[in-house]
């Protein structure tokens, strides 16, 4: 019998965790799944214990080679046979109501192409839940797609029709990116929504391949924001989209006023085209200024905490709808008090060491 679900796994080396992972999938209130999951040619027997996992629901594969996780996902999404493909990693844990929340909405959204959901962040036995958007519109979740990966991959269900149009499912040239690749890519087939409850744990830890392989996931996610953005910014979207994902995505501190000035100059125009060329509401372009001036606050923050720039900066660099953000003033004098520390540590051991040197 076919089911209704098909979860797609890629799992390498997981033993450890999958345990778990897989008693989370059996914990479900939406039963009418299957798990297909593709081992990477582990080490560590995870093959063998998903091979004899005692749930029939259970399909365990192995990848003829080690291909690494977007090869090994995309076979498995080839063997799906559910009527939506929901996304999860070996190392992460599914809420009881996750399956059966998503399933209910896209009965019900047609126009809805893939679901997310709000996911709690889980490192060394604590749980943090991010300070998110209190209501998550599909306009917003385009817009940000623009800006940074909103969506957390664990937490997806997507159309199995539509995830077999795109060929290849996951684009192996944007390892490490590949699902925000791929979350663009699906934007020309219909909308993305998000749920807003907290419906998985995505584990932290210092195995993870996105812990591990930062400088892979941040030349893949340049490549697709200039795919986006060339149309726009023309020979200045290289630029634009490197700004974006180091200070956006990776949270880099930004160094200097320069930079700080092209990032806003460039999020302000994107922001305004996406505004004047999108089918966005009053409380959709509200919505999307808010979470955009949150962002900015975030920039600025982390720029004063670094030491790299003063409050005169931001106030010198106040792009059109971004101006100082939404941080108030407390959190501000804050930022800069941390950065002068710092800015006075770095004075310290720079003179502590010509001392050194010069005796």
């Amino acid at each position: 019998m076919t089911p209704t679900v098909s979860v797609v796994m890629a799992a390498y080396n997981g033993a450890a965790l999958l345990p778990e992972t897989l008693r989370s999938l059996e914990a479900q209130t939406f039963t009418d799944w299957e798990l297909v999951v593709v081992d990477d040619c582990s080490a560590d027997g995870s093959f063998e214990l998903l091979r004899d996992w005692p749930d029939p629901r259970v399909r365990a594969l192995r990848s003829p080679a080690n291909g690494g996780p977007v090869r090994a996902r995309n076979l498995a999404l080839e063997h799906a046979r559910g009527r939506y493909v929901a996304g999860l990693d070996h190392d992460d844990l599914c809420r009881p109501d996750r399956l059966r929340r998503q399933v209910a909405y896209l009965e019900t959204h047609n126009d809805v192409v893939a679901l997310g959901t709000a996911a709690a962040f889980l490192e060394d036995g604590r749980r943090r839940t991010p300070n998110d958007a209190p209501n998550t519109t599909p306009a917003l979740i385009e817009w940000l797609l623009r800006i940074e990966n909103p969506l957390v991959w664990s937490t997806m269900m997507i159309r199995t029709d539509v995830a077999k149009r795109l060929r290849p499912f996951t684009r192996t040239d944007r390892l490490y990116a590949e699902d925000f690749d791929l979350y663009n890519r699906l934007l020309a087939h219909g909308r993305i929504a998000r749920l807003d409850a907290v419906l998985l744990d995505y584990r932290i830890h210092g195995a993870a391949a996105s812990q591990r392989f930062t400088a892979t996931m941040h030349e893949g996610a340049e490549r697709t924001l200039l795919e986006i953005h060339e149309p726009l910014f023309g020979a200045d979207a290289p630029a634009a989209a490197a700004l974006i994902v180091r200070h956006l995505m990776l949270f880099e501190p930004v160094p200097d006023r320069a930079t700080l000035a092209a990032l806003g100059d460039a999020v302000a125009r994107a922001q305004a085209h996406f505004l004047a060329t999108r089918p966005v509401d009053a409380e959709d372009a509200r919505l999307i200024r808010w979470e955009t001036a949150r962002r900015w606050t975030r920039v600025g923050r982390t720029a004063l905490r670094s030491g790299a720039l003063s409050l005169a900066d931001l106030w010198a660099v106040r792009p059109p709808e971004l101006g100082l953000g939404l941080a108030g003033v407390e959190a501000l004098l804050t930022s800069r008090a941390v950065g002068a520390a710092r800015r006075l540590r770095r004075t310290l051991g720079r003179t502590i060491a010509g001392q050194t040197l010069a005796a």
